[in-house]
């Protein structure tokens, strides 16, 4: 499902050997696959196409500017969560009337912003938020459209940290008080609010999660209509979940062929969010082997790259593939696979440089022999790996490359010392 091939026992991103490009831009380097970007947007825009749905890229995922004119070329827009996210959304040459605007703490700045680009849809998740955007408006003399999120109450089976649809999370507001909402705000003149919104969580590896909470609201729907309220928007949010390992989520036709009868004939524009399924694997993050050691009865295998770079297994246990880029006779791998364990393999823990005892990239595993200056990959970088990086201990961020076919070019440089200490340079 990507252009990360193994190619004469090379790591390739489509007609480009990584070797090649870690020698050109150095370590640590996020790689991305132009023509996975293109194929992962077009699965989902083929599998929703009978709602003709607008598709709204979550720029929290991958927030590079270069990724976001390429998936505007193919019909994207943006799903944003700050004034920042905005700015680069609009950058990218984004139709601003089909942005839509989310997040649980927006800034009296940010609606403001939001307002004077004439963002589609305001996703409000509070009463308070309501009240504040009300008042905006009538300030600014600019009516807008708003979409009330709704919390289902439904478990996603997810990480905690990313569970973001039960009823005791900090988003969104439930069913009963929804209707009140309405009942409240629902027809102030400055903010429509014909729109509702889901996101349960992310990244959801299931169908049935999204089939509960969407049946919930389109009973709301219903409801809401019998009390005069006309809502045309529903917005199903994101989460849709990516293959870390091989065969471990469904394929967007899958999550459509259970989403799309709920919705068709409905008489709703339908929004979607998705942000992992289109990036996540599009994205490598390659590094270099400093140091391999014994220390009890671990082995270590000590590498350039860090939580700096991938906060990703710190933060949330995740699991990525990890594997040498030229693994050498009989240890190319059949399948993503992060408890594979083929003859011959050593059992490693991968860690970075920084001074922390959670900064690892992967435990436990089974690899190939490696040895200082090897080049490893860690796969499914793409979506919420740049964008959660940091320069902890001083370290300056890593460069993202983009490849597309057999051409290879940078979209972020390397950050240099001067970058680190520039903006405290303040008398």
């Amino acid at each position: 499902m990507d252009a990360f091939r193994f190619v004469n026992g090379i790591l390739h991103c489509e007609g480009v050997p990584l070797p090649q490009a870690a020698d050109r831009f150095g370590t640590p380097v996020y790689v991305y696959s132009a023509a996975t970007l293109r194929d992962r947007y077009d699965a989902v825009a083929s599998a929703f196409a009978e709602l003709k749905p607008i598709i709204c890229y979550s720029v929290k995922s991958c927030q590079n500017l270069h990724i976001l004119r390429l998936l505007r070329e193919r019909g994207a827009s943006f799903d944003v969560v700050s004034g920042g996210e905005l700015t680069r959304a609009l950058e990218a040459g984004a139709d601003a009337s089909k942005i839509v605007f989310a997040g649980v703490g927006k800034t009296d700045a940010e609606i403001r912003q939001g307002i004077q680009a004439g963002i589609g849809w305001f996703n409000v998740e509070s009463e308070q938020e309501l009240e504040n955007l009300i008042r905006i408006t009538a300030e600014m003399d600019r009516p807008v459209r708003a979409a009330l999120r709704i919390n289902p109450d439904v478990d996603p089976k997810t990480h905690v940290y990313t569970t973001t649809g039960k009823q005791e999370t900090k988003f969104g507001v439930d069913l009963v008080r929804a209707r009140n909402v309405f009942d409240r705000y629902g027809r102030d003149a400055r903010v429509k609010m014909s729109a509702l919104h889901l996101h349960i969580g992310s990244p959801v590896n299931t169908v049935e999660p999204y089939v509960e909470a969407i049946e919930k609201t389109l009973a709301l729907i219903r409801h809401l209509r019998e009390d005069g309220f006309a809502v045309d928007t529903l917005d199903i949010g994101g989460g849709f979940g990516t293959d870390y390992e091989t065969g471990e989520a469904p394929s967007p036709s899958e999550y459509a062929a259970r989403i799309v009868p709920l919705l068709h004939g409905r008489g709703l524009t339908v929004i979607l969010e998705p942000g992992r399924t289109i990036s996540a694997n599009a994205g490598v993050l390659l590094g270099r082997v400093l140091y391999t050691k014994q220390s009890g009865a671990k082995r270590y295998v000590i590498t350039d790259v860090a939580l700096t770079e991938l906060v990703r297994p710190a933060l949330y246990g995740a699991r990525h593939f990890a594997w040498p880029v030229v693994p050498g006779d009989g240890f190319v791998p059949e399948a993503r696979r992060c408890d594979l364990h083929l003859a011959d393999t050593e059992l490693v823990d991968v860690v970075g440089p920084v001074c922390e005892s959670s900064d690892f990239l992967a435990k436990g595993r089974w690899l190939p022999p490696l040895k200082r200056g090897d080049l490893l990959a860690v796969f499914s970088a793409g979506a919420y790996g740049f964008v959660m990086s940091s320069q902890y201990n001083s370290r300056p961020r890593s460069p993202e490359v983009l490849i597309d076919g057999h051409s290879a070019r940078l979209i972020r440089r390397r950050e240099t010392y001067d970058d680190l200490v520039g903006p405290e340079r303040v008398e």
